[in-house]
């Protein structure tokens, strides 16, 4: 049965009003719906609003570095430190390292642009940042649905946004419904804020509907692979950040590594590959398990245990991809829109910001009796705010490094190091760029395959090994939520004339060729292992995978990541 026969039959559907419904429990939408019930307090209003989260609770899905500059909760709660907030570890020192195969030159601290010195930021694990938001949510009288997937947007007759629905529960892989069956609920708002992160599955539908994106530069994005270590307490350097350029990724192909020390003896480690990448043959998995067994990582993790895994999709186009954020009863905040600063590889701080500029925007309108409008005073905010100064300083990175290493390193230094010294905020000339990531793909005749190494099972592992500690897990038994448009389109484009990236470029193993009985080849999906990072939505040459919401509660279950 389709969605709409379903609920021909079974509905209607019940419903829940309030005055503002904030789709995603991160850092984004916990500080829309904590800055709205702050308003309501020091106004003497009532102002109703609900948070809906897909993962099982707050945090379960939040992926990130994460070094955190501090602005922006610090605004949102001057006194965080008494309240308990999770920013224990301040860095200590920045190490930016060129590598090459085996060697590794560091940057003198002198020389280290802007965009990477961390003075007076913290290494969190921003999935217990987002633990205490949501506590400090919930004091405030906001109500979060963990475990609720926002599957559907819901119009008024006159095209303004009214809500979302929730999915349905109980479907089997044939699309009908089980014993278990439980129809989904609609969540109905005055405003309604999508806060659902990188490559937002409603917020994507919400940018086409609206054009939001007309006169834009396409979005751009990386895949960040992450993993969580213990490590040898003689090794441990507290507050220590490192970031890498160079190997293993070739001088045309962006990416980067990080290693940052936590406290109690454990490091977040990782690798960032800009989906913007050519050669078909390559996988961003396999980049960075190649990666940690430079001299350089391999040192701290000889001896170590790693404790956890998981990858997320990144926005990196910055200012000049930003869309609209506002339409007709809603907004998008967070990296919903794109809000994060790649060249600082930070975008919680800018989170926090937006939503907060956004709540201030819904909470004088509601309170003005409006509804369904666009709320013009959140994008006018954001005009006028130090986070646009943020983003704008580093408009022209992500550009930059699309032609190659040395253009983009070159020009860092000149943009983030020289022009301050010589008084400038920002550059002085733009960078566009016209070709969306998925189509800088090259033909795999065009390209040289690429030859990884096996994994030993102590430094670097495999697909499966790496899920299995990502705590991953849905529904066996539900409709799988990565479809396609047209299903022969892998096997006759994907794998005849790009040997079938999908295979790779999935952290996950999700998708594998396999042979038929008759030796013909088809697609397999194995969705049970989608850590949901979107990396397949993005980089499908084709576009013919559509990443949907599965059942609420499935996917990863992130511990002190």
């Amino acid at each position: 049965m389709t969605p709409q026969e379903i609920l021909a039959q079974y509905g209607p559907r019940e419903s829940m009003e309030y005055d503002v419904v904030v789709i995603g429990a991160g850092p984004g939408g916990l500080a829309t719906a904590i800055r709205l019930k702050q308003l309501a307090a020091e106004k003497g209003k009532e102002v109703s609003v609900c948070v809906l989260e897909k993962g099982s609770e707050p945090g379960a899905h939040i992926l990130s570095g994460a070094v955190m500059d501090p602005r922006a909760i610090t605004e949102l709660f001057p006194n965080w430190k008494d309240l308990g907030a999770p920013l224990n570890q301040p860095v200590t020192r920045d190490d930016v390292l060129f590598l090459t195969e085996t060697g590794a030159m560091r940057t003198p601290d002198f020389l280290i642009p802007n965009n990477f010195h961390n003075e007076g930021n913290y290494i969190v694990a921003l999935g217990n940042v987002v633990k205490w938001l949501a506590e400090q949510a919930e004091g405030l009288g906001v109500e979060i649905f963990p475990g609720f997937a926002a599957a559907e947007v819901l119009y008024n007759d006159d095209g303004s946004v009214k809500g979302v629905a929730t999915g349905n529960l109980g479907i089997n892989k044939a699309g009908e419904p089980t014993d278990n069956f439980q129809l989904g609920m609609e969540l109905l708002a005055k405003y309604t804020i999508f806060a659902e992160g990188a490559r937002g599955h409603l917020g994507k539908q919400l940018i086409s509907k609206f054009k939001l994106d007309a006169g834009k530069d396409p979005q751009s994005y990386a895949l960040g692979i992450k993993e969580l270590w213990e490590i040898d307490p003689a090794k441990h350097k507290p507050g220590l950040v490192i970031h890498t350029a160079g190997w293993p990724m070739d001088a045309q192909t962006y990416g980067g590594g990080f290693m940052y020390h936590l406290e109690d003896n454990k490091v977040t480690l990782g690798f960032v590959t800009g989906l913007d990448y050519q050669n078909p043959y390559l996988s961003p998995f396999e980049e960075m398990q190649r990666w940690k067994t430079h001299p350089s990582i391999k040192q701290y993790l000889e001896g170590a245990k790693r404790i956890s895994y998981g990858a997320r999709a990144i926005t990196a186009g910055g200012i000049l991809s930003l869309p609209k954020t506002v339409f007709p009863g809603g907004a998008l905040v967070g990296c919903d829109a794109g809000y994060l600063n790649a060249a600082r590889i930070k975008g919680s701080h800018a989170a926090i910001k937006s939503g907060m500029l956004a709540a201030e925007a819904a909470f004088d309108a509601v309170v003005a009796g409006r509804q369904y409008d666009e709320l013009s005073a959140y994008p006018a905010a954001f005009e006028k705010s130090w986070l646009r100064d943020d983003l704008d300083t580093s408009r022209n990175f992500k550009q930059w490094f699309k032609k190659g290493l040395y253009v983009g390193s070159i020009m860092t230094g000149i943009e983030q190091w020289l022009l301050p010294r010589l008084g400038f905020k920002a550059a002085p000339w733009t960078i566009h760029n016209a070709i969306p990531d998925y189509a800088k793909l090259k033909p795999a005749a065009q390209c040289a395959q690429i030859a990884y190494p096996k994994p030993d099972g102590k430094i670097t592992f495999d697909r499966l090994s790496s899920v299995f500690v990502s705590n991953t897990n849905h529904e066996e038994h539900q409709p799988a939520h990565l479809t396609l448009k047209d299903a022969s389109v892998p096997v006759a484009i994907n794998l005849a004339k790009y040997a079938g990236p999908e295979s790779r470029y999935c952290p996950a193993g999700v998708y594998e060729f396999v042979k038929n009985e008759d030796n013909t080849d088809r697609l397999q999906i194995n969705a049970q292992n989608c850590v949901h990072c979107k990396t397949c939505d993005i980089k499908d040459p084709t576009q013919n995978i559509v990443w949907v919401t599965p059942e609420g509660g499935g996917g990863p279950n992130y511990a002190g990541m």
